[in-house]
């Protein structure tokens, strides 16, 4: 069964939720784990992409926009549908994407902006009622 974990910052910026999708993507890669992060557009994915290049002067994060033939361990997508054999799913939507299950573990990013807040407590509440493993991290 999926193991979904949350990440609650403490912070209100949507900015520092794409910032600790960052740290979160680079510290699965060294891990070994293809990722796959589900944005909520396709404006939100190419920010995203953008910033998975320079979040941090140290770290390099292979990783390429969704397409065909994306071969990368890191791949980024805001459509119905997720790269196949991946073991990690980053949610970055406000809606759980129909394709879940297919993963091994389910990261949710919770950020303290109310317009985060609601549909976060709203997926926390569907995970829970369907059984699935749980885990909150307090990130600061």
């Amino acid at each position: 069964m999926t193991k979904v974990d949350f990440y609650i910052l403490d912070s209100a910026q949507p900015g520092d939720a794409l910032q600790y999708c960052c740290r979160l993507a680079e510290k699965a890669l060294k891990k070994g784990l293809g990722i796959y992060i589900h944005c909520s557009s396709e404006q939100q994915a190419s920010e995203l992409d953008n910033l998975l290049w320079s979040f941090s002067p140290e770290s390099f994060v292979p990783h390429e926009l969704k397409s065909a033939r994306a071969k990368a361990n890191v791949v980024i997508g805001s459509d119905a549908t997720a790269p196949e054999a991946v073991e990690l799913l980053i949610n970055l939507a406000a809606e759980i994407p129909d394709f879940f299950s297919r993963f091994q573990r389910v990261g949710e990013i919770v950020c303290q902006d109310e317009s985060w807040l609601q549909p976060s407590r709203n997926r926390y509440r569907f995970y829970k009622d369907r059984g699935y493993p749980l885990k909150t991290h307090k990130i600061s």
